[in-house]
């Protein structure tokens, strides 16, 4: 069958649900699902980031939803067969508030995946293409504004405390500029508050050799992507400047050594007060949304080692570490195998450093190559030249739920442990604890479920392998005295420092800090699945915990993850709050409590 039929049997089957829906039938509805059908939704039904599992969990989502919503208009815009013969298919679709995009598969003729998403808002959308503002007035003015001189009023309105910008966010890293970009682009008046002096800066103040593990192709950022000579691999610095070159070209309302100090919700105004220290002085603002985007965890955790008080060296949390000249010829510890563990103690064998690593539980390592060859298929130069986009494969990837992804995981494990299968025996031979997972899923859902215990292999696997990092595996510390780090088995380290690559607490700590343990206590635990995996407690979620929704505290967000994570779900973010800026209904479904 040619895509042109399989566009017709997909054509066929968008026609019956949108006559069910618009009908208001949902049994109707169901019976074009299979029985474990996943819906997910980003925005365009629910308000909210959500995947309904099973018919039953469909059926109470459209009970809800349907009135609301009142979905119309969808047609087919491009469908073709998968490898697994289902028919996959693109649609557009309205709804109340404005244009969709969606995609769904078809397995025998019924639905086994539906992925709907909010596009844009009716009456509000982004100014861009054939609707691109013109940017001057063809006249002579004696009044003219010239475009520096509107930028300059635009800052010193909020400079000044003549105005309140809609939307604050606290944190000036790739999460906050990609949603001020996305937020500018809509209209929201939208100040972004960082500590650090300039953008890019929480890029130039990582270990010097920190470059970015993953592809170009799976790192642009929205409205301007890199350009086709950028480096496969990106490093910290170029990243750093990049990210400053965006700020002033997508003219984002960036503050530079600014703190926030506390923000307290009033309920009645539905308005924050922000303390601001910017510069050194205080500031106080009242944005209507407050974001978080802070990084998708909060502050370093730092574990116990008794004894600390004895030891003679130095002792500091990975997130200090910039650089390995000043530990050349010392014995150094590090304390943890994910990503940052390994990176560390490659830059500190390259400094001269004599490096040993503490590995406390299992890692998944998967060679760089492997990876880009197996696992980038659709973020890759061969995935442009056939025409998808970094757009494109977004939704793509999107498409697929969490619930469905551990035997697709799985599948792509036995093919790697396969392909490297003599790296991973090498591996193993030096005491090296390797996983792919609890339930061999897989470097991906290690991400997604705790983002950590995972390493992908850019050169730190060959010198433990080599000998060149020595591996301490498996048994507890005990404690430390003057010079050294004693574990369990009665064994001991001599270290002159001791690095602790041992992540960092939950983002809602951030939230406690600068709102009240109270706040924050309500939101929760931010990020995870609640697969019921090590430090991924259930219940099970099905999304991302508190990310990029509506929390338990009302005008609140939290936005981080990769830049790959934040680009696509800036977009999300930006039209909920652009929604509640221009007095749109979003009524949420299923709520946080």
């Amino acid at each position: 069958m040619h895509d042109t039929a399989h566009k017709a049997e997909a054509a066929a089957w968008l026609a019956m649900l949108g006559d069910n829906l618009g009908k208001g039938d949902i049994e109707a509805t169901l019976d074009l699902l299979q029985d474990g059908c996943c819906w997910r939704d980003l925005v365009a039904f629910t308000w909210n980031i959500k995947t309904m599992e099973g018919k039953p969990a469909i059926a109470e989502m459209l009970a809800a939803t349907l009135a609301a919503t009142t979905p119309s208009a969808s047609e087919i815009t491009q469908a073709s067969k998968t490898d697994d013969g289902a028919i996959q298919a693109w649609f557009s679709f309205k709804t109340s508030a404005g244009q969709g995009q969606g995609i769904f598969s078809l397995v025998d003729g019924r639905c086994r995946t539906m992925l709907t998403t909010l596009q844009s808002l009716d009456g509000h959308e982004e100014a861009a293409g054939m609707t691109r503002i013109s940017g001057v007035t063809h006249k002579a003015d004696r009044n003219r504004e010239t475009w520096s001189e509107r930028r300059a009023r635009e800052e010193a309105e909020f400079v000044e405390g003549t105005a309140d910008p809609y939307c604050l966010i606290i944190g000036g890293g790739q999460g906050g500029i990609m949603l001020g970009a996305r937020l500018k682009q809509l209209g929201v008046p939208t100040v972004i508050a960082e500590r650090n002096e300039k953008a890019g800066d929480s890029w130039r103040n990582r270990y010097r050799s920190l470059v970015l593990h993953d592809p170009v192709w799976y790192d642009h950022l929205p409205y301007v992507p890199f350009p086709d000579h950028w480096p496969v691999f990106t490093p910290k610095d170029k990243m750093g400047d990049w990210l400053e070159a965006y700020v002033k070209i997508m003219e984002l309302t960036y503050w530079g050594s600014t703190e926030c100090v506390s923000a307290v919700f009033n309920p009645e105004t539905k308005r924050w007060r922000v303390e601001l220290l910017r510069d050194g002085k205080k500031m106080i603002m009242q944005p209507t949304q407050l974001v978080f985007a802070t990084g998708a965890y909060g502050p370093p955790k730092m574990i116990d080692l008794p004894g600390a008080d004895s030891f003679a060296g130095e002792v500091l949390h990975s997130s200090h570490y910039s650089e390995g000249s000043a530990y050349r010829d010392k014995k150094v510890v590090v304390i943890g195998a994910a990503s940052s563990g390994h990176d560390i103690s490659v830059d500190l064998w390259e400094a001269g450093a004599e490096v040993t690593m503490v590995q406390r539980s299992p890692t998944t390592v998967i060679r760089s190559e492997t990876l880009m060859e197996l696992g980038f298929d659709i973020y890759s130069e061969q995935a442009v030249q056939n025409g998808i986009d970094v757009d494109t494969a977004d939704m793509i990837a999107a498409a697929t739920p969490f619930a469905l992804q551990p035997p697709i995981q799985r599948a792509l494990t036995e093919k790697i442990r396969t392909r490297d299968a003599e790296f991973y025996r090498k591996l193993k031979a030096t005491g090296f604890l390797h996983d792919f997972g609890e339930d061999d899923t897989g470097l991906m859902m290690k991400a997604f479920r705790t983002g950590s215990g995972y390493y992908l292999d850019v050169g730190a696997s060959q010198l433990i392998i080599d000998g060149e990092i020595g591996i301490k595996a498996g048994v507890e510390i005990d404690r430390l005295s003057k010079n050294a780090i004693h574990f369990a088995d009665g064994t001991a380290l001599e270290a002159d420092v001791i690095i602790q690559s041992t992540g960092f607490h939950s983002m809602h700590e951030v939230v406690a800090s600068i709102v009240s343990r109270e706040t924050a206590d309500r939101i929760g635990t931010c990020w995870g699945l609640g697969s019921g995996t090590r430090n991924d407690p259930g219940p099970w979620h099905g999304e991302l915990r508190n990310m990029y929704k509506p929390v338990a505290q009302e005008n609140l967000w939290l936005q981080g993850g990769n830049l790959a994570l934040q680009r696509f779900f800036s977009k999300f973010v930006a039209l909920q709050i652009k929604a509640r800026m221009e007095g749109i209904e979003t009524p949420v479904y299923a709520p946080p409590l």
